[in-house]
């Protein structure tokens, strides 16, 4: 599981952060991107590049309670409300199994 947080402000990497914890109590691995001098178009290639195969981003969409969750083998993307996070990532963690 890779998180990326993007923006200049704290909230996102706070965030970021808090789900990264919640993922790891559920017995889930995380690699948590909390850079910030990185642009997020940088962060992004560096996901793509690690090949980790899912991937949430925390940033623009958490203005409205949301979280984006990407599946790189299928290349979907599908917006999940923060405080269902945990639940939508290992729910499609369990269906690449």
């Amino acid at each position: 599981m890779h998180i990326v947080a993007t923006g200049k402000e704290d909230l996102p990497f706070d965030t970021a952060a808090e789900i990264g914890a919640k993922l790891e109590a559920a017995g889930i691995s995380v690699m948590l991107d909390d850079r910030r001098d990185p642009s997020a178009g940088v962060k992004f290639k560096d996901a793509e590049l690690i090949g980790i195969p899912v991937i949430i981003v925390v940033g623009k969409s958490l203005a409205d309670g949301n979280i984006e969750l990407r599946n790189r083998k299928s290349g979907e993307k599908s917006e999940v409300a923060v405080d269902k996070a945990v639940s939508a990532v290992a729910a499609l963690i369990a269906s690449l199994s």
